[in-house]
């Protein structure tokens, strides 16, 4: 008998308890990991789901002004060589190191245009890239997809007497009214909506962009890492991040994961007391069988090994069924959120490491206790008791 055989034996012989203390050690790994993954796939879907609801880093270009006055009567700013931006510009922001982070990236031209005698701002979009930011939009009618058509504000509308379906002209050219936007509270009810191609080409500004809106997901960088990246491939226009807004939307997704973190906590220190209890009334029992092994020319080391390997045992096994039920159960957690189809979970070998070396640390560091407690049995005591 060796070091590796006893803890084998009395796990076998008292197999009814090892087989609880396992179960339920692996529920509250299997508990663990499922949180583990879920939290993370939640976290990411919150963000791009709270990246809908606006930018949160604005591109401008850089523009020079002068404060002019005169025998102290301020006369106000002037700009001067003032410039734009271009739409092969705002095309670089997708070519940064972390574009994998960029959801959307919208330019916009903005035009004050004459509409049936009134004055109405019209501002040109990228239909595609405009909806993945203001997907809350809600309109009469449908999203304007085709060359020539518009969503009108609400109040625009109003004012100007449009519905789904009218035609009038504006900067030389007929546009078609798509759809009227529902009433946001914003800016966006008194403009016109208009495809940034069309609008550039009516004006006789191709290419010509006044500022943009990129939508980030934060939760893998910070957002400064994003701006810094930005601003290396565009070195001459003014970015800025909105700062309040994504310390508002990683205050979310950061509160799931906390709370995710804090009850996988409670759930291994619950494991932790489980085993050490387990162990400490097993010290009990065995108090003859420890004055045996003292007698026999046992350590404290080795008793103290003993027990350590016991609950190590116990742990490696429980941290396999409870990691690859977990991952399992994480599966059917995400389903039952519809979240399957948002978030991929992918199996890494490194996962399955960290786990199993996480839960060896804390059976061995649950057992010390009962473990120092059988290596400083009397032996003497133990073998008149026996």
């Amino acid at each position: 008998m060796n070091l590796i055989t006893l803890p084998v034996r009395t796990l076998r012989r008292k197999l009814m308890r090892t087989l609880l203390l396992t179960v339920v050690f692996a529920a509250g790994i299997c508990s663990v990991v499922a949180l583990n993954y879920v939290s993370k796939a939640v976290g990411d879907s919150m963000e791009k789901k709270l990246t809908a609801y606006g930018a949160n880093i604005m591109l401008k270009p850089v523009v020079d002004t002068l404060a002019v006055g005169y025998g102290g009567f301020s006369l106000g700013s002037v700009s001067y060589d003032v410039k734009h931006l271009t739409m092969d510009q705002v095309a670089r922001v997708r070519d940064i190191e972390l574009k994998e982070r960029i959801a959307s990236v919208a330019p916009k031209f903005i035009a004050l245009s004459t509409v049936k005698g009134r004055h109405v701002a019209m501002i040109g979009v990228d239909w595609a890239e405009e909806m993945l930011i203001k997907n809350y939009w809600g309109f009469t009618g449908r999203p304007a997809d085709k060359p020539g058509e518009v969503l009108v504000g609400s109040n625009a509308a109003r004012d100007l007497g449009l519905t789904p379906g009218d035609v009038f002209s504006a900067e030389g050219r007929e546009f078609s009214v798509a759809g009227v936007l529902t009433s946001t509270g914003s800016e966006d009810d008194n403009v016109i909506f208009a495809g940034i191609e069309d609008l550039q080409n009516a004006l006789g500004k191709p290419g010509q962009v006044h500022f943009a809106e990129v939508a980030a997901l934060c939760s893998g960088c910070p957002i400064d890492d994003i701006v810094a990246q930005i601003q290396t491939v565009l070195p001459d226009v003014d970015i800025t991040a909105m700062q309040k807004v994504v310390k508002a939307r990683m205050y979310t997704v950061h509160f799931v994961q906390h709370l995710a973190l804090i009850v996988s906590l409670i759930l291994l220190l619950t494991a932790c007391f489980m085993i050490a209890l387990s162990l400490l009334a097993s010290v009990n029992e065995r108090k003859h069988e420890i004055g045996v092994l003292r007698s026999l020319g046992y350590s404290r080391s080795s008793v103290f090994s003993i027990f350590c390997m016991e609950a190590l045992f116990i742990g490696m096994v429980a941290g396999a069924v409870g990691y690859f039920g977990g991952f399992g159960i994480s599966h059917v957690v995400m389903d039952m959120l519809e979240l399957a189809k948002e978030a991929e979970l992918i199996m890494e070998p490194w996962h399955l490491g960290v786990t199993l070396a996480g839960v060896a640390g804390i059976s061995c560091l649950s057992s010390v206790i009962p473990a120092w407690k059988a290596a400083n049995t009397d032996p003497s005591q133990a073998l008149v008791m026996l």
